[in-house]
């Protein structure tokens, strides 16, 4: 059978939405900053991290499908590349935050430095200096890798050039212990250091598999609704679906799995430094936001696709990946926003905002991807095995 591809546009209304979303959100994001700026900032770090997550998230995905060398996912690469271009606008979310860290974070105070003794024994690794030096540094590891593989992958479509493909896993290897270092100090850097007196040695894990799922479920949505509109390739069949379902469900184990042995840790030791993060999420009204974490980032994605039909169901599969990602932020907000509210949750029009611009972002970066180039790696020589795969 031949591959069967036609380049379509995404609908206007699509593309409309995503600048309606983006505009209302810099508009309540500025007025935010305007009317309360340490809880706007706050919220600021749950957008960033959140954008991170699902651009870093994708590259690790396209990455991992070059290094196994996995065809299934061929017919649907080039939308997790689309979905990787997250990673460009990350210095410009950051940037609201960097020039307010005085009002989020403790250790960037000199007279608090000078005060405490466990912030004087950290203050080489949390100054100022150092830290806006990584944050650098990580955004141009992604930029360098999404630009290499992505432009290996689009130049591949003209040439059909097999060679590229062996880069692109050449490339892949180099990025993947970039990769891990990256996340685990981004996890440091942006949300254990809110509050330097408490550390976990497997936080950097815990965001790890919030940002796979981030990633996974972002381009799950993308590619189902795609797929079944007949924007990609003709062919696609269950059993592909059924992969991305069989990924989805397995993160959402091993972040459950992450997430409970780091609380039993530090539960069984029950040192004081370590239990005051846990004991902050249960006092007061932030008991019900952490109770209700675990029903939507574990319970419900987990029965949703726990069977094997789930998994091939574009309909459960589009609804759970959206589960999946309310739920990321869910768990961001709750890493968060109890540093800013001690007291209790608080949720309003500032939060709303951030929300709607990180929709979109992430809506707007699509579409102008999608629109640019082809929505399928056609020159891709695995893409007729990804096209006939059969479990």
């Amino acid at each position: 059978m031949d591959i069967v591809y036609q380049k379509k546009n995404i609908p206007a209304k699509v593309t409309n939405a995503g600048y309606i979303l983006l505009i209302a959100g810099i508009v309540l994001s500025v007025f935010g900053y305007m009317t309360d700026l340490e809880r706007s900032a706050f919220n600021n770090i749950i957008l960033l991290t959140f954008i991170i997550s699902v651009g870093v998230g994708a590259l690790f995905l396209i990455g991992s499908e070059y290094l196994s060398g996995a065809v299934w996912s061929v017919p649907f690469r080039r939308i997790v590349e689309f979905i990787a271009a997250s990673v460009l606008v990350v210095p410009f979310v950051a940037l609201p935050v960097l020039a307010n860290m005085g009002h989020i974070f403790h250790w960037m105070h000199p007279e608090a430095v000078e005060m405490d003794e466990l912030l004087k024994s950290k203050a080489p690794y949390l100054n100022v200096e150092f830290f806006v030096i990584r944050v650098a540094a990580f955004i141009a590891v992604w930029w360098l890798f999404y630009f290499l593989l992505t432009r290996n992958s689009l130049k591949q479509d003209a040439t059909k050039d097999q060679q590229l493909t062996k880069i692109n896993t050449k490339i892949s290897a180099v990025f993947m212990p970039f990769f891990a270092i990256t996340i685990t100090f981004t996890a440091i850097d942006w949300l254990m250091s809110l509050e330097p007196h408490w550390f976990s040695t497997i936080f950097g894990v815990y965001y790890f598999s919030g940002t796979v799922l981030a990633g996974l479920a972002t381009a799950t949505i993308a590619i189902v609704l795609l797929s079944e509109n007949g924007y990609l390739v003709k062919g696609i069949s269950s059993d592909n679906y059924y992969s991305l379902g069989a990924l989805l469900f397995a993160f959402t184990n091993f972040w459950a799995y992450i997430a409970f042995s780091q609380y039993l840790l530090i539960w069984y030791a029950n040192l004081p430094e370590e239990t005051i993060w846990f004991l902050e999420r249960w006092e007061g009204s932030w008991k019900y936001v952490s109770i209700g974490l675990i029903f939507i980032r574990f319970v419900i994605p987990y029965f949703g696709l726990l069977s094997q039909p789930s998994k091939k169901d574009p309909r459960r599969l589009v609804v759970m990946s959206f589960v999946i990602l309310i739920a990321h932020y869910y768990d961001l907000y709750w890493m968060v926003m109890p540093t800013f509210a001690k007291e209790g949750f608080v949720f309003g029009w500032i939060e709303i905002g951030f929300i709607l611009l990180a929709a979109g972002i992430l809506l707007t970066i699509f579409s102008y991807m999608a629109n640019k180039h082809n929505m399928v790696a056609v020159g891709d020589p695995k893409l007729k095995r990804g096209i006939d795969f059969r479990l």
